[in-house]
């Protein structure tokens, strides 16, 4: 009960949120008319774009300023993020027609004024892609021999999963997406409650879940272990990294972007669907949270996502030596300073070698109780962090014992810079059979106040209560600087509103370092 209660209240109170800020969605023009002009040199044509299955896809297409009777453009078509319409990417289409591209956008399947129902990047949305692309063919001065994909959030899930199924796509950019649908909300085996809870909401608010869908928040949301393996290969059929050969074999150009903090698509799985591409490639992490990153350039203003976007369609649809094919192919900003670092692969991100915290002394805690630490709000504290520098924080020496596990390093007389993937080894002996973790990592300044740098979930099922077995956990990847004279506290608790825990009544949790399996924290460092 208190789960489903938690999880409507969450629902709800987010998806009023979510409509707040998605652009309003007018009655639509009649299909082929000018709308409205997008700006001096360029007019927005509305039009019904037939989708796979006989459905029409509501779509605008954009195409060069005085373009002429013959000529071919390159073509880029851009699926609407999650619960967004049509008019998400007018700002920067018009910059990419102003520059010689003919641009299609269309609102995914199953949401505002397009039909069908929302199919979660399943095979309808992926043939719609490759119908879009035949539509403008047909009917837009579109060149078939170079053509690209973009967007943003479910956009960029769904235009990597074409590109494994249409060859014809020639470069992708897949901004704050996910290749990896279960690590991205079922990370640790912990539901991501906040985010499901979201997108759910959001789904049922702006378009049409289909019955798959509402079968599997359902189960999702309502802890059905019993239909778990059917959510993990649903999952699966929707994640790009399942895709990987095909497009490598394809030789598409795909670069993907995301911030450190995005709390529906965490940054691990991208960067380990990047190690595994081998076309060209390109890597970008920035602050924030999900789709801050790149959100004021949805609105025209100023933009490094945005701007590298484009310069990667130059190269890669117009054969334009701009030089980004010759720079380090991993680029990160860390949460701490404005610079960009360039890295020649992931692997080299922590290139300064790793610092292992022993975890030496044992802890014992008592769960169901929240005992202040967590990670925040879903949306909201890393766009706290990325525009203010405020993540969530927690007063170390006060946070109770009883029900948080604290250990801490000494105070660092130089600064740590922290680049890469906190991995987290222990054992852990159960009283239930059943429990849920979450392990925080913490940048504690002199007062005691800790500012939090990564966390993570894990949940187990099915552990013999009484018996230790050891866990290995990877926190969410990040690129932050400790400060001199701060240190660093891993904190493990058992209740965090961002997910959903599995642990029953009257369970505790103890966590030790046996002499023969040695507990610690592993962090990657940049080189000094």
């Amino acid at each position: 009960m208190r789960r489903t209660t938690t999880a409507a209240a969450v629902a709800t109170l987010l998806a009023a949120a979510a409509l707040g800020l998605a652009p309003h969605q007018a009655q639509a023009a009649p299909a082929g008319t000018v709308a409205g002009a997008v700006g001096a040199s360029s007019q927005i044509r509305f039009h019904d774009i037939p989708g796979s299955g006989g459905i029409t896809l509501k779509g605008n297409v954009l195409t060069p300023a005085g373009a002429s009777s013959g000529r071919t453009y390159p073509l880029i078509v851009l699926p609407t993020s999650w619960g967004l319409p049509q008019t998400e990417y007018l700002a920067q289409a018009k910059k990419l027609a102003d520059s010689g591209y003919v641009v299609v956008s269309y609102t995914s399947r199953g949401f505002w004024l397009s039909g069908g129902s929302i199919e979660v990047a399943g095979p309808p949305d992926i043939a719609d892609v490759s119908a879009v692309i035949d539509w403008a063919l047909a009917n837009s001065p579109a060149d078939p021999d170079r053509i690209g994909l973009g967007g943003v959030s479910y956009a960029a899930g769904i235009t990597l999963l074409a590109s494994a199924h249409d060859p014809r796509v020639k470069a992708v950019v897949a901004m704050s997406g996910w290749a990896d649908l279960i690590e991205s909300i079922y990370s640790g085996r912990t539901q991501h409650l906040q985010a499901a809870a979201m997108l759910g909401a959001a789904g049922y608010l702006t378009g049409r879940p289909g019955p798959e869908l509402q079968s599997l928040l359902r189960n999702f949301l309502g802890s059905r272990l019993d239909q778990e393996q059917q959510m993990i290969e649903w999952g699966r059929k929707r994640s790009a990294s399942e895709q990987v050969d095909r497009i490598n074999a394809n030789g598409t150009a795909v670069m993907l972007g995301n911030a450190w903090g995005d709390t529906i698509f965490p940054p691990n799985q991208y960067a380990k669907f990047y190690e595994r591409l081998t076309g060209p490639k390109r890597l970008e992490f920035r602050p924030g949270d999900h789709a801050t990153a790149e959100g004021t350039g949805l609105l025209g203003l100023p933009n490094d996502t945005w701007t590298n976007a484009h310069r990667w369609f130059d190269r890669y649809l117009k054969g334009e030596r701009n030089g980004i094919d010759t720079e380090a192919p991993v680029q990160i900003k860390s949460r701490s300073d404005n610079g960009y670092e360039g890295y020649a692969d992931w692997k080299s991100v922590g290139s300064g070698g790793t610092e292992k915290l022993a975890l030496s002394d044992s802890e014992h805690v008592f769960a169901n109780v929240d005992s202040g630490a967590n990670g925040g709000i879903l949306l909201l504290s890393s766009a706290l962090d990325q525009f203010v520098k405020a993540p969530p924080i927690a007063s170390v020496p006060l946070l109770p014992r009883a029900f948080a596990a604290v250990w801490q390093s000494r105070r660092y007389d130089e600064a740590r810079r922290i680049r890469g993937t906190v991995k987290l080894h222990t054992t852990v002996t159960p009283t239930k059979g059943d429990g849920t973790f979450v392990a925080y990592l913490y940048d504690v300044g002199p007062l005691g106040i800790g500012k939090l740098v990564s966390n993570a979930p894990y949940t187990f099922h099915g552990q013999a209560p009484g018996r230790a077995f050891g866990v290995d956990l990877e926190l969410f990847s990040t690129a932050y600087d400790v400060p001199a004279g701060h240190r660093l506290a891993l904190v493990i608790d058992t209740v965090d509103p961002l997910y959903i825990e599995h642990n029953p009544a009257g369970a505790q949790l103890a966590f030790s370092s046996p002499r023969t399996d040695p507990s610690y924290v592993s962090v990657p460092l940049r080189e000094q």
